[in-house]
């Protein structure tokens, strides 16, 4: 039996969570790292043996809102009505979350006030009590909070109640009424997103609502009929209708009239039939006999990984270095604004690369070099001398085998739903991840992804100044950022990551190019052993795209790629979705709820990766058959 206190508890704990989520095979470990959920695993804060009744509060708020999340989130129809704007994404997905803890705390009053201790340490954290001024304040979270109240007995604790109260005036009238319906709709998530829309709308945010999945069904069915009502002429047996023939046409035509009018159809045909043997004759004649005939190429498909994925124009894409994109001193001052964010998580982002680096440096191979006539003394040979006092004194070193057969290439999504604390711990996590790597001899490459417009931009324009055509494409100008090249020092680049809290960089996301773009880039690459992570905050999203093709146009690029990597198995994929389930497009994949977690999460997968013997020991062998 333990002899420490907090195991009785930690278990208790574990199987509660478990019965919640409704997973019995789900993990629980408890660790001083952030809170989050990795696939069926629950990492919960740390417990003291003291057991103080703050951290008791806090372990089991937090369980009981993980597990929650577990039970009663569907991912795909969470996605299906995720709004097209900053601002109205943030309310949705605080709406959303708030939405599965009330469905537990209406019925379990213990979870109601296990979630309350969570809040409060959030409103402490965030200082939520000193906020004075509503355009400071996170507007998701005082709906959240509105819906809270509005579903549960138990008060707010200060510092929400204080935050709430910031938005006073705005839950009068009808944004009220909105959120008492809300509550008739928190076990059914489909009706509660739809309504959520309302309320999005209610607080000023419609215009970034975007197209209903209604709306774009829609769409794609009057795109049919038009493309159906391009051809009137033709009926479906490919003759002239009776309709399009004139009603003072004669019912019926003489038998003289018939044959002349066969006579002219034959001579017609005859002609016809002169002219294009002529035109044949023609080109025969400009070509020498015995000539093959010319060659035509074949069209390059604008992906390999769906010949059916097609770009509009491809012109005014870019790929650019991040320094080229910002004059130095504003790479400067946007990285010190940088450091300033990483201060306060000095103590956990130093315990996660530790942690990283212990882990690949035992990955190492490490070996001997005997008799030799200074280093270390050889004791295992001391026997020698002291049967033969003339046989001198051997000596070994230890010889490190770098670790240079590795690459890791971060692709971080930055478009404008990443903006704020998402982004700026993806950029704090690839710094951090890219100094504790290149401590470790592992070569980092840190890529980045938008476009270069809102809504479109050259492609768009032309594509409006040529009529429109149907089905045309991706319709936006890409901008692939490189931050850090593999084969640059950190030092030399370390001010290129500031560029990502540069406001107006971050605009739409086309996941699919990106994924292959990098892929590219690995595949060149000398290393024997190659790994891809990709942080994104969710699906690709181009209004201008999915404005003039199929509603899943890009969705379904990204899932083309994703199985060509995975299928050639060059390249090792990993993924981790913020505040998005994305293990529906990756086969290794996680999702965090919050962007505090990321740093865990990425530690966490490259450490599963370098855990695996079965890629290593294979790189190692090619290398000594070499």
């Amino acid at each position: 039996m333990s002899d420490n206190p907090t195991d009785a508890f930690k278990q208790a704990l574990a199987e509660t969570a478990r019965t919640i989520a409704g997973e019995p095979e789900l993990e629980v470990s408890y660790s001083a790292d952030p809170s989050g959920v990795t696939g069926r695993k629950m990492r919960l804060p740390q417990v003291s043996r003291r057991m103080p009744a703050r951290e008791i509060a806090l372990a089991r708020g937090q369980a009981d809102a993980m597990a929650l999340r577990l039970r009663n989130h569907d991912a795909l129809t969470h996605s299906r009505r995720m709004p097209q704007g900053d601002g109205a994404r943030e309310v949705y997905e605080a709406l959303e979350t708030a939405r599965c803890e009330m469905v537990g705390a209406r019925a379990m009053p213990g979870v109601a006030r296990n979630l309350d201790a969570v809040l409060t340490e959030r409103g402490e954290r965030a200082n939520w009590g000193t906020m004075t001024d509503a355009q400071d304040a996170p507007l998701g979270t005082a709906c959240a909070l509105a819906l809270r109240k509005a579903t549960t007995d138990l008060p707010l604790p200060a510092s929400a109640q204080s935050l709430l109260d910031l938005f006073e005036s705005r839950f009068e009238g009808k944004a009220g009424e909105t959120v008492e319906g809300l509550l008739d709709a928190l076990g059914d998530q489909e009706e509660f997103a739809r309504r959520s829309w309302q309320l999005i709308d209610d607080m000023g945010l419609g215009e970034e609502l975007g197209p209903t999945p209604e709306e774009l069904e829609n769409d794609e069915s009057l795109d049919e009929q038009d493309e159906q009502e391009q051809d009137p002429e033709a009926s479906d047996d490919g003759e002239t209708s009776e309709s399009d023939t004139p009603d003072d046409s004669p019912p019926e035509a003489s038998d003289d009239d018939q044959s002349s009018d066969q006579s002219s159809t034959d001579t017609t045909a005859v002609v016809s039939d002169q002219e294009s043997d002529e035109d044949v004759e023609t080109d025969d004649q400009t070509r020498r006999e015995g000539d093959p005939p010319p060659y035509v190429p074949p069209a390059i498909p604008d992906s390999d990984a769906s010949p059916d994925y097609r770009i509009f124009n491809k012109e005014n894409d870019e790929e650019i270095k991040a320094e080229d994109l910002c004059e130095p001193e504003e790479l400067n001052r946007l990285r010190a604004f940088l450091d300033q964010q990483v201060a306060p998580l000095k103590g956990a982002v130093g315990r996660l690369a530790n942690r990283l680096q212990r882990k690949l440096l035992a990955q190492q191979n490490r070996s001997w070099e005997f008799d030799l006539e200074e280093g270390m003394l050889d004791a295992g040979r001391l026997a020698r001398v002291i049967a033969n006092p003339t046989t001198p004194l051997s000596f070994k070193v230890e010889k490190d085998t770098d670790f240079r057969d590795t690459v890791v290439t971060i692709l971080l999504d930055n478009s404008g739903s990443m903006r704020g604390r998402p982004i700026t711990i993806a950029a704090i996590s690839a710094d951090v991840l890219a100094r504790t790597l290149e401590r470790c001899r592992v070569k980092t490459e840190i890529l980045g992804f938008t476009t270069k417009a809102w809504k479109g931009g050259t492609a768009r324009q032309e594509w409006i100044a040529r009529g429109r055509p149907a089905a045309p494409g991706r319709l936006n100008d890409l901008r692939h950022i490189i931050y850090k090249g593999a084969d640059a020092p950190w030092r030399r680049v370390r001010s290129n990551l500031g560029l990502m809290l540069r406001e107006g960089l971050l605009k739409e996301n086309i996941d699919g190019e990106a994924l292959e773009w990098a892929y590219k880039r690995l595949l060149v690459r000398p290393e024997q052993r190659r790994i891809l992570m990709v942080i994104s905050d969710g699906a690709p999203v181009d209004d201008s795209t999915l404005s003039a093709n199929p509603s899943h146009y890009l969705e379904k690029h990204l899932r083309d790629v994703i199985r060509m990597v995975e299928s050639q198995k060059k390249v090792e994929l990993v993924a981790i979705g913020i505040g998005h389930d994305v293990t529906r497009y990756y086969r290794r994949a996680v999702t965090i709820t919050d962007a505090e977690q990321l740093g865990g999460a990425i530690t966490d997968q490259l450490a599963d990766l370098f855990d695996t013997n079965d890629a290593t020991p294979k790189a190692r062998k090619r290398l000594a058959a070499a």
